[in-house]
């Protein structure tokens, strides 16, 4: 099912990071609608991102943080949006563990600030724009915690975070869902798997493993490797959400997942052999370069998204396969070093290539 969303003024915030640029990219090139990318561009966001997005002339950027409350103010005031979708948020476990202080402050308290100005942005508008405006907000299954071997999330899942910032998202969740009891904002809650692709900031899992084995440096394995993700192609991700903000149902609890589970270990050895086929240039199997370190505080052991609801309201379905999609992505990388070659450079001379873990 496709989505038009004609005539709507759409407010991404977070869209220079990984899935906000996707969606940007999505809504540029598939709908009708104006979009304005507001970000912070902190290290993880980057305008490179999106390529063919400055000079559109359905596009707008505003550097702001969401945390500024007169900023977004402003933003509101003179781009008067009907929808709004919150991609801005801190997003990686490890750096939450060491500093779990700054996912409060984006996550949570930037939320409710981000919230408060919707708010009061969606009471001067006029009836017929109230009455088609919507706030997604775009979270992760991590709040709900650890699965065992069976089983799947769904909407009505209680929330068990393990992480400082699965912590972080699953308060957020809950301000956003008390924003519409407490205050009448039509919001959604979107819950979603992990997500691979390309234009991904190479600290997370399959960009860091791609980089570190084109590079030949280890490739640090956490605990055994058996740790299970529930893998979605961005671009299947950025459609889902074009669809909840045109036919989404306020109050409304969305998992965005492909029903794709791979353990971390047989990720990275097909990266390995993906990397092999493509650049043989180390004289020897990539899969040499794995090790097992010893594995992170509060690690879930998996996680399964039941996309069911998505699927019978609104008509979607993922596009992308794991394993064609990984090929195309490691290819993407390979072709594309001008975009993350920077990206490391700017962590100290490959620091950021060298420190990650899978």
């Amino acid at each position: 099912m496709t989505t038009t969303l004609a005539d709507a003024r759409i407010l991404v915030t977070g869209g220079a990071g990984f899935i906000g640029s996707a969606l940007v990219r999505h809504l540029l090139a598939e709908t009708e609608a104006r979009v304005v990318n507001l970000d912070a561009l902190t290290y993880a966001g980057t305008l490179s991102s999106l390529p063919n997005a400055d000079g559109h002339p359905r596009y707008a950027f505003e550097k702001a943080d969401i945390r500024d409350a007169m900023a977004l103010r402003d933003v509101f005031a003179r781009h008067r949006p009907t929808a709004v979708i919150n991609l801005a948020a801190e997003t990686h476990v490890d750096r939450s563990i060491d500093g779990p202080a700054a996912f409060v402050d984006t996550n949570v308290a930037g939320t409710v600030t981000l919230l408060t100005e919707a708010t009061r942005s969606f009471r001067a508008l006029a009836p017929e724009e109230q009455a088609r405006f919507r706030f997604a907000h775009v979270s992760t299954d991590e709040v709900f915690g650890s699965l065992g071997q069976t089983g799947r999330f769904e909407p009505v899942s209680p929330y068990r975070p393990n992480s400082p910032y699965s912590a972080s998202k699953a308060a957020s969740d809950h301000f956003v869902r008390a924003w519409r009891e407490t205050y009448g904002l039509p919001t959604l809650v979107t819950n979603c798997s992990n997500n691979f692709g390309p234009y991904q900031f190479p600290e997370k899992l399959i960009p860091l493993m791609i980089l570190r084995a084109l590079a030949g440096r280890e490739l640090p394995v956490y605990g055994a490797g058996a740790n299970v993700r529930d893998w979605l192609h961005v671009e299947d991700h950025a459609r889902a959400l074009a669809l909840v903000l045109e036919r989404g149902r306020p109050g409304a609890t969305y998992l965005v997942g492909a029903r794709c589970e791979r353990d971390n270990l047989s990720v990275v050895r097909l990266i390995c052999d993906l990397l092999d086929a493509r650049a043989p240039t180390l004289g020897f199997p990539r899969r040499d370069l794995i090790r097992f370190v010893e594995d992170r505080p509060g690690h879930d052991l998996r996680y399964a998204i039941d996309p069911s609801l998505l699927e019978q309201e609104l008509g979607w379905r993922p596009r992308h396969d794991f394993d064609t999609g990984l090929a195309a992505t490691v290819d993407w990388y390979l072709a594309n070093r001008d975009w993350w070659a920077p990206l490391v450079a700017d962590d100290g001379d490959g620091a950021l290539v060298r420190r990650g873990r899978a």
